[in-house]
C-alpha cells in the first residue's frame, strides 16, 4: 500500500491540475478549492494501491464532484442575478487572495466563464473536459453516466454555445470588432478626443433604470455628453471585455465572471450611433453571450 506521506505527496502534485478543472466548472475558486478537498478526503479513505492512474482518477473523482454540485445548483434554481444586482467584490473575506482569483479569472476569460454559467451541469463538465482539458470521450462518458457518443454530442452543443451563432458575415464582425475594441480602448484611457472619432455626433446612450439615479434621465444624446459619461466610468472599463452578444460584438463586465452589465453598440458608416447599457437582471439573463474569438 502507499505510505500516507507518499499519497499526500503525490496529491499536492496533482493539487494546481485539479484546481484548475473545478474552477472551470464551478466558477468559484473558494468552490474548487473545497471540490479539491473533498477530492483527497475520498483518495485518503479508499485502496490508493489498486488505483492505476493515480491523475486520472482524481480528475474523475473531482469531475464527479463538481457536476453533483452543479446539478444541486439546478435544482436548487439558483440564480446568478438578483433584482439590481450589485457588481461583486473582488474579496471574499476568507483566506483565499482575492487578487490570484482576478488573475485566475482573467486567465480563462471573463466571457468564458460568463457563457460556462449557462450551459447544463453535463454539457460544462463535458465541454471543460474535453475542450480545455484533452480528456477523451470515453471517460468523460464514465464520469456522466452517458455513452461516449452521448459525451461527444454533449461537448459539441456546448462548443456551439460558447461560439454562438454568426449572423454576421466574417468581414462585417471584423469591422464590428475593431470600432468596438477602439471604443473601448479610448474609453479605459479617457481619450475625449479619441472617443468623439467613434461616436456619431448624434449618438444616443440608452440606460437601464437599475444603473441611473432615481430622477435622472435613461437616454443622453449627443457625442460630447456621452463622451463625458465614458470618461467617467473609465475605471469600469478597464475590467471589461469584448464578447458577442446576440450575435454581435459588445462590450460586457463580469468581475470575478458574474455578469452586471453589458454594452450593445449598433454602428452605422463606421460610427457608432447608439448604446444601449443594460444592467436589468431579467435582461440580461435575456442575452445570448458567446466568445469573441
Amino acid at each position: 500500500m502507499i505510505e500516507s506521506d507518499s499519497l499526500a505527496s503525490r496529491f499536492e502534485g496533482e493539487r494546481v491540475q485539479l484546481r484548475a478543472v473545478a474552477y472551470r466548472m464551478l466558477g468559484s475558486l473558494s468552490e474548487a478549492e473545497d471540490a479539491v478537498q473533498e477530492a483527497w478526503l475520498r483518495l485518503s479513505r479508499s485502496d490508493a494501491h489498486v488505483i492505476d492512474n493515480l491523475s486520472a482518477w482524481l480528475t474523475t473523482t473531482v469531475s464527479r464532484i463538481c457536476l453533483d454540485h452543479l446539478r444541486a445548483r439546478a435544482a436548487r434554481h439558483e440564480e446568478q442575478f438578483d433584482v439590481n444586482v450589485p457588481e461583486p467584490s473582488v474579496g471574499r473575506g476568507d483566506s483565499f487572495d482575492p487578487e490570484h482569483e482576478t488573475l485566475l479569472a482573467e486567465s480563462v476569460g471573463l466571457a468564458m466563464l460568463v457563457v460556462l454559467d449557462t450551459l447544463p451541469p453535463a454539457e460544462r463538465v463535458a465541454f471543460v473536459l474535453h475542450d480545455m482539458f484533452d480528456v477523451p470521450f470515453d471517460e468523460i462518458a464514465s464520469i456522466l453516466a452517458r455513452s461516449p457518443a452521448a459525451a461527444r454530442q454533449l461537448a459539441s452543443r456546448a462548443r456551439r454555445h460558447v461560439r454562438g451563432t454568426a449572423p454576421r458575415s466574417a468581414p462585417d464582425r471584423r469591422r464590428q470588432k475593431l470600432i468596438v475594441d477602439a471604443y473601448l480602448a479610448a474609453s479605459r484611457e479617457g481619450d475625449f478626443d479619441a472617443l468623439l472619432a467613434i461616436l456619431d455626433p448624434d449618438v444616443v446612450l440608452h440606460v437601464d433604470r437599475s444603473a441611473v439615479p432615481e430622477g435622472a434621465p435613461r437616454e443622453i444624446r449627443g457625442a460630447r455628453e456621452v463622451v463625458g459619461r465614458a470618461i467617467a466610468n473609465a475605471a469600469r472599463a478597464r475590467g471589461a471585455t469584448l464578447a458577442l452578444i446576440n450575435g454581435d460584438v459588445g462590450i460586457l463586465l463580469a468581475p470575478l465572471g458574474r455578469l452586471v452589465r453589458v454594452l450593445r453598440p449598433t454602428i452605422l458608416h463606421g460610427r457608432i450611433v447608439e448604446l444601449d447599457l443594460v444592467t436589468d437582471a431579467e435582461r440580461l439573463r435575456g442575452l445570448e453571450i458567446s466568445v469573441l474569438d
